[in-house]
């Protein structure tokens, strides 16, 4: 039985893609590293020096570990001047709605992200009294497809991993969350990911298994 249900950010609750993106872009153009919209995709639900990482091998422009860590702060400062675009109309389609009949029904419910700007982007969108529990990646030392998040996110929650269910919408997150445990739910393009064990076309489908 679902006692808990533990939620990535970026891509389930809501849809930052486009300002990671953009910023990812501009500060790889500032450096001199090619780097395009569609190698975004690669960074999806990794780490950020991990995302630096697959930059510079992708771009084939390596750097130095001082240089990635300047590369990566620039990156994050431009990523959280566009973070203040976001508003409550940013929620993804049904987020609202599904997370209330969650409530009624007595389901736990958390946050597991890889963002170490997660509690800024839900206080943004007006989510931030919504969830008893967020873990982020200001309180973890391994990203997914670790699963540490989620093992933390499930003990801010009081709950075993068996009794959580992790929603994700990146194979990372469904390859994490099955390492720790966890049943998985794949959202938006992490339903190609064959771990996971149910697939959503919308997140009110939810309702159906929980």
């Amino acid at each position: 039985m679902v006692k808990g249900v533990i939620f990535d950010l970026d891509g389930v609750l809501v849809s930052t893609d486009a300002l990671h993106c953009q910023a990812w872009v501009e500060t790889s153009r500032r450096w001199g590293i090619p780097f395009t919209p569609k190698d975004n995709d690669l960074l999806r639900g990794v780490s950020r020096m991990e995302s630096v990482e697959i930059i510079c091998r992708v771009g084939n422009h390596p750097l130095s570990d001082e240089e990635k860590v300047r590369f990566a702060e620039e990156k994050n400062r431009r990523y959280v001047e566009l973070l203040e675009s976001l508003t409550p109309a940013d929620i993804l389609p049904e987020v609202p709605e599904t997370l209330e009949e969650l409530r009624l029904r007595g389901i736990a419910m958390a946050v597991g992200s890889s963002s170490r700007n997660t509690q800024n982007i839900l206080r943004r969108i007006g989510l931030s009294d919504t969830f008893d529990a967020v873990a982020d990646g200001s309180m973890i030392v391994r990203s997914k497809p670790d699963p540490e998040v989620f093992l933390l996110a499930a003990s801010l929650l009081g709950l075993e991993p068996a009794e959580c269910l992790v929603v994700e919408d990146a194979q990372s997150g469904i390859l994490a969350a099955k390492a720790g445990g966890f049943a998985a739910a794949a959202v938006g393009p992490a339903r190609d990911c064959p771990q996971a064990d149910v697939k959503l076309c919308r997140l009110s489908e939810l309702l159906r298994i929980v």
